[in-house]
């Protein structure tokens, strides 16, 4: 079930009526209900891997009960361990295995040994790589003594696959959502059509920006051994604004969604591409997955204490997971490099955290050094996306090639971008409009925040239809959203 679909749009005000309305006087069948309306949302996409998501669930739910009450240390680390090997052994099986087993026979076949080896080709489970994360984050703080754990089931199940962040984040904390989840909630109007508009405008990301850049996109891409230089730069650039478009337009639907229920999630996103150096980007693109890594892995590695090549040996660790937990493919891996390199220089120098505010705070506009930085990092965001979105290394090489010929320079042809469902100037016109509106609402959590207390009624309302109607205008074939394959 996409949050962009027909069934997503009659099954969330029917939750929401007998949520607030039918159930709102008993907590306990209220979060029933949210588990039972989770586990249809999932079952949509398919139901034979709800044994997965369950089993995950019911393992580290006991693991942590486990790890609670056991009065030696090695009982303890006995059951973190176990729980650890068995959510990394799903994931390595569904997400890696075939991976491995095709590159170790790629690396044979080099040498002139010929290998049959069995590969699985089975499907992706859906969500997999987010709601294992959220088990194993329960479980290592359970462990450390940073929470306790939850003997009521339902709770936590909840936690884990609390339908809004369930297939593709914000990767969330048991310190931050089961409180929420354990406690009684009363409805805010107020909370409930801020949600509204960020739901608004997480499905104007996705519908109007991602899924038309989309098209630019993939023309570039599909035939870059057909076109010039400059546009495979304005391919690039689409993909781009596709990938932000997409993902933290699912993560804007999915904190407005969350906020409906008077459940606040973990801001996800934060105008990543106003970022003036990389350490900026980072703390400002998927913000859940990246703490996630400092916080359990990065920090227990010894993060930034040490001598300065465990600092950058600790820093690459970090960069080559979060690549490979994107896919298996050597192109995340060396996408995670790249931007390995690009942030290791910041970090000995000690400059990775001179960025914190948001650019031009007390200004319209930002200064010369300000774009300098901001067109500068974006750049490198850009080249280094090349590698997130080609099929294959050898893909992406050919591309950066014809990028950076001579015919980069080139006027792009007229007839490129002509089959596509809207024309081309209507998009870029479109791309203009979202980049204004965001950098005005740059210093808020989505651009349509506290709308109300700012704008009287009529206009507040015109730009609601605007959006609206704009949303209706593009609305097309249901497009899946890109984090759903990680």
């Amino acid at each position: 079930m996409l949050f962009n679909s027909l069934g997503f749009a009659i099954f969330l005000p029917i939750v929401f009526i007998l949520y607030w309305f039918v159930l709102n006087k008993n907590l306990k069948i209220q979060n029933a209900l949210l588990l039972i309306s989770s586990l249809y949302f999932y079952s949509c996409w398919d139901y034979r891997f709800l044994f997965l998501l369950m089993f995950s669930i019911i393992l580290d739910y006991y693991s942590a009960l486990k790890i609670h009450t056991a009065s030696l240390g090695s009982i303890k680390k006995f059951w973190l361990t176990l729980s650890i090997c068995i959510n990394l052994g799903f994931l390595a099986v569904f997400k890696y295995y075939d991976f491995f087993v095709h590159t170790f026979i790629d690396m044979l076949s080099s040498v002139g040994i010929k290998a049959n080896l069995l590969t699985l080709n089975i499907i992706l489970p859906v969500g997999i790589s987010f709601y294992t994360f959220h088990g194993l984050s329960y479980i290592i703080d359970v462990y450390k003594q940073k929470t306790q754990p939850t003997e009521n089931f339902i709770d936590y199940s909840v936690f884990v696959s609390f339908f809004p962040l369930l297939v593709a984040g914000p990767i969330e904390r048991s310190t931050h959502l089961l409180p929420q989840i354990q406690s009684e909630r009363k409805f805010d109007y107020s909370k409930a059509s801020d949600g509204l508009r960020q739901i608004l405008w997480g499905l104007f990301k996705k519908i109007v920006i991602a899924d038309n850049c989309a098209e630019f996109a993939n023309i570039a891409f599909n035939n870059c051994d057909n076109l010039n230089g400059s546009e495979l730069f304005l391919g690039i650039i689409f993909f781009s604004f596709q990938i932000y478009g997409d993902f933290s337009g699912y993560s804007d639907i999915a904190l407005g969604t969350a906020r409906l229920f008077g459940i606040d999630l973990l801001k996800n996103f934060s105008y990543p591409y106003f970022s003036r150096d990389i350490a900026e980007f980072w703390r400002r693109w998927h913000i859940s997955l990246s703490s996630w890594f400092r916080d359990y892995v990065y920090i227990p590695l010894g993060g930034n204490k040490g001598s300065q090549a465990m600092i950058v040996r600790n820093t690459f660790i970090i960069f080559l997971i979060s690549g490979f937990w994107h896919g298996a493919n050597l192109t995340f891996i060396v996408w995670g490099i790249l931007h390995a390199i690009y942030f290791i220089p910041l970090q000995l120098l000690k400059k990775h955290r001179q960025h914190i505010d948001i650019i031009a705070q007390d200004n319209i506009l930002p200064s010369f050094s300000e774009l300098f930085k901001m067109a500068a990092t974006y750049g490198m965001v850009c080249f280094a996306w090349i590698l997130f979105r080609a099929e294959n290394l050898e893909h992406a090489i050919r591309y950066i090639k014809i990028l950076f010929s001579p015919s980069l320079f080139a006027l792009p042809n007229g007839d490129t971008f002509m089959h596509t469902t809207y024309p081309f100037l209507q998009i870029a016109s479109l791309l203009l409009i979202f980049i204004s509106i965001e950098w005005l609402g740059r210093k808020k959590n989505f651009p349509l925040e506290d709308l109300n207390k700012k704008i009287t009624l009529p206009i507040r309302w015109a730009m609601y239809f605007t959006i609206g109607f704009t949303i209706l205008y593009f609305t097309g074939k249901e497009q899946q959203f890109i984090y759903f394959q990680f």
